[in-house]
C-alpha cells in the first residue's frame, strides 16, 4: 500500500451520454464506483473523492470535496484533488474506468521518473485520467484555467464556460507518457475502456460478471 501518495477519483460530468449517472450504475452487487474505490483503496491508504453532487456518493464513506472552478470539466476536477492532498504525489483516477487493474497503477506509479504528470498512451489515447499528478502543477493549471475563462468570455458573454481540456496541461508540461502496451508485459488491451453510453457499460458489465 502506498502511504506517501494520496489516491483521488474523479465522479464529475453530467453523463448526458449515458442517460443516468454512470458511475452508480450496477454491476453484479456493485456500483461501477464502488468498483473502483475498491481498487483505489486496496493501493492508497488515502482515497478522496472530487465531485460537485457529494449526496450522490455520500454511502461511500469517503472525504469529499467540490471543483472549485464549476464547469471546467475535468482539469477542475484535478485541479481541486491537488488543492486538497497533503502529498506531492498523488494518483487520480477517472470514475468511469472499471476494467483497470491494480498491475496497471502500480506499473505508473512505480515507474522511473520524477516528471509532474506520469500517464500512459494505450489503445490508441493517452489516458490522462489515470495516472500520477503533483501537487506543484497548481500554479500551472490556474493560468490555464483563468486564461480558458478569459478567451470564452470575450468571444462570447453568454456562452456556457467550456470544459478545460487535460491534454493542454499534459501537453504544456515536461509530462512522463508511457507506453504502456509496449512496456508493461502484462497489459490487456481494453483496460482503460471507458463507459460513456449504455452500449459501453453493457459490453463492461458483460466483461466483468464472466470474471465474478
Amino acid at each position: 500500500m502506498y502511504n506517501d501518495i494520496t489516491g483521488f477519483i474523479l465522479a464529475g460530468g453530467k453523463s448526458t451520454r449515458m442517460g443516468t449517472n454512470k458511475s452508480l450504475l450496477k454491476i453484479g452487487e456493485h456500483k461501477v464506483i464502488e468498483l473502483v474505490e475498491k481498487l483505489m483503496k486496496d493501493l492508497f491508504r488515502k482515497v478522496i473523492l472530487i465531485t460537485n453532487q457529494q449526496e450522490d456518493y455520500s454511502f461511500l464513506n469517503l472525504p469529499i470535496y467540490e471543483d472549485i472552478y464549476k464547469n471546467m470539466g475535468p482539469l477542475a476536477g484535478i485541479h481541486s484533488a491537488l488543492m486538497h492532498t497533503t502529498t506531492e504525489k498523488n494518483f487520480i483516477i477517472s470514475c468511469d474506468i472499471p476494467l483497470m487493474t491494480a498491475g496497471v497503477i502500480k506499473y505508473i506509479v512505480e515507474y522511473p521518473t520524477e516528471k509532474p504528470i506520469i500517464i500512459t498512451k494505450a489503445d490508441n489515447f493517452i489516458q490522462q485520467l489515470c495516472g500520477i499528478y503533483s501537487r506543484s502543477l497548481v500554479p500551472v493549471i490556474e493560468k490555464i484555467i483563468i486564461k480558458d475563462n478569459k478567451v470564452t468570455d470575450e468571444r462570447n458573454p453568454d456562452q456556457k464556460k467550456r470544459g478545460c481540456r487535460v491534454l493542454h496541461l499534459v501537453k504544456s508540461t515536461d509530462s512522463e507518457i508511457i507506453d504502456i502496451e509496449r512496456e508493461y508485459h502484462d497489459y490487456k488491451a481494453g483496460t482503460f475502456y471507458n463507459m460513456n453510453r449504455p452500449e459501453e457499460y453493457n459490453f463492461i458489465k458483460s466483461i466483468l460478471l464472466r470474471e465474478l
